[in-house]
């Protein structure tokens, strides 16, 4: 039975840093636990965020209704059919495959403009509004995280705020995704050759995750090969690092691994899961060098911000996608 599921949070293994009240003089607080957090296991939960349950559970069911329309209406908005819209649009089960080889069972919306006329607002009456507010939900979270992350690292408050200036906001210059997934019910898993999601790092500064589910969440933890089940905190975010910190950190924020299994538990695994995640970039111009956070590196090349997302996601897509298409 599902309830007698060992996970991480249910071993209270499970960093939880609470949100409430941390405007002001809590933010140092906050860049302590945070820390701790990414520097020690990689990943934490979130609670007292802000971001509304009912807002997030609107965006779901919106979701859902897209997910039910003809394949020929949502296949109108497939990825990088908008103008300059690299990474914006959906993206039907199978399409990616992070193995290359195995096709993964999941709806996905990357949302990466705002504007009405990229998003199916004709076929679901609303969502345009719904989802700009709930990204000015996530941005704000995300500004604050920003700033105690800073704080985490020693350097001034606005050190990365000033470089993330463009988040969802002009995806020609920042490549910052609010991306909404359902993982339809699996009923047969005798196939071998399934999964929801395949192993991988995030490539951006940090992700937030919020799911409505246990659902097969896992991850590997810093220095084990041993993949965890992480469970599941109703109201929870899960935040995460990506390459892109990892790299600016010289990994002392590390890119954490984790990947979505089809359940073996029969309750979670008929059941449909849905997330939302929101993968913070900086803007696509920034240097990521370590030494501006006074963090000494053997790397004697500097990148920009975009031009790391782009090598991850041609490792990772090159099976499928052009250079110019990009998951996060």
């Amino acid at each position: 039975m599902e309830a007698e599921l060992k996970t991480l949070l249910s071993r209270n293994a499970v960093p939880i840093i609470d949100l409430e009240n941390c405007d002001g003089g809590g933010t140092a607080a906050v860049a302590l636990k945070l820390r701790k957090a990414l520097s020690e296991q990689g990943y934490a939960l979130l609670i007292n965020h802000g971001i509304s349950d009912k807002k997030i559970k609107t965006a779901w069911d919106y979701f859902d209704e897209f997910v039910n329309l003809p394949d020929e209406v949502r296949g109108t908005y497939e990825r990088s059919k908008a103008p300059d819209g690299e990474n914006h649009g959906y993206v039907s089960p199978g399409l990616e495959r992070f193995d290359g080889r195995t096709p993964e069972l999941r709806h996905a919306y990357n949302i990466c403009k705002l504007e009405q006329d990229f998003l199916p607002e004709k076929q679901l009456p609303g969502f345009t509004e719904h989802i700009n507010s709930l990204t000015d939900d996530f941005n704000a979270l995300g500004r604050f995280i920003l700033r105690a992350l800073a704080l985490s690292l020693g350097v001034s408050e606005s050190f990365f705020l000033d470089k993330h200036s463009y988040m969802l906001s002009d995806d020609r210059f920042n490549l910052t995704t609010l991306r909404m997934l359902y993982y339809p019910p699996v009923m047969d898993i005798s196939s071998k050759d399934m999964v929801r999601c395949g192993a991988h790092a995030d490539y951006c500064t940090f992700t937030l995750l919020a799911q409505d589910s246990e659902g097969g969440l896992e991850v590997k933890l810093r220095g084990s090969d041993q993949w965890e089940r992480v469970g599941h905190l109703p109201g929870a975010l899960f935040i995460n690092c990506g390459e892109t910190m990892a790299s600016w950190t010289d990994q002392l924020y590390h890119a954490l691994q984790h990947r979505v299994v089809v359940p073996e538990q029969q309750g979670t695994r008929l059941r449909g899961r849905h997330s939302i995640a929101y993968f913070c970039h900086p803007d696509s111009s920034t240097l990521i060098d370590p030494q501006d956070l006074n963090i000494d590196s053997k790397d004697e090349v500097i990148y920009n911000a975009y031009d790391i997302t782009m090598a991850l996601a041609k490792g990772a897509y090159g099976h499928n996608y052009s250079e110019s298409t990009i998951k996060k």
